[in-house]
């Protein structure tokens, strides 16, 4: 059945999801925690908002984590030169080594689960999850049924 492969697709997500937590552990963080620096390294200079956003979480959520990497001076906020209202997230030099092991983390998670793959399909595979990313990003919103449809 073809809609298998959304079961399979979650499950997936979910397995990697539950080992980076445990790799996170080893570093005392959390799978959290490690998106943000993440994140940061990609974007620096989001709102703790914007990364709430992005994180799919409530900003005070990510306010509290930010919290617990600006204690172990893994990242700053910095007033928005713009707007002082405004506080940005940034990475400090002690975020690198971290942001180091994910990245090699990543990279060895991704030899295991495409071990036995040739390059061909591993291309055809994120060619069609980049366009189911793309058509869920841009899909409308459901219409509300009109009365007596």
């Amino acid at each position: 059945m073809k809609t298998e492969m959304l079961v399979e697709l979650y499950d997936v997500a979910r397995l990697m999801r539950t080992r980076f937590d445990r790799w996170a552990r080893t570093y005392g963080m959390t799978r959290a925690q490690g998106v943000i620096l993440a994140r940061l390294a990609r974007q620096p200079g989001m709102t703790q908002n914007e990364m709430a956003g992005l994180c799919e979480v409530e900003p005070i959520t990510v306010g509290r984590l930010v919290d617990r990497l600006e204690a172990r001076g893994l990242l700053e906020r910095r007033l928005d030169p713009s707007d002082r209202r405004i506080r940005r997230l940034h990475l400090l030099p002690a975020a690198a080594p971290i942001l180091k092991e994910i990245q090699r983390y990543k990279e060895e998670l991704f030899r295991e689960i495409t071990n036995g793959l040739d390059d061909a399909t591993v291309d055809l595979v994120t060619e069609a999850l980049l366009k189911m990313k793309t058509r869920l990003t841009n899909e409308a919103p459901p219409r509300a049924m009109a009365a007596g449809e």
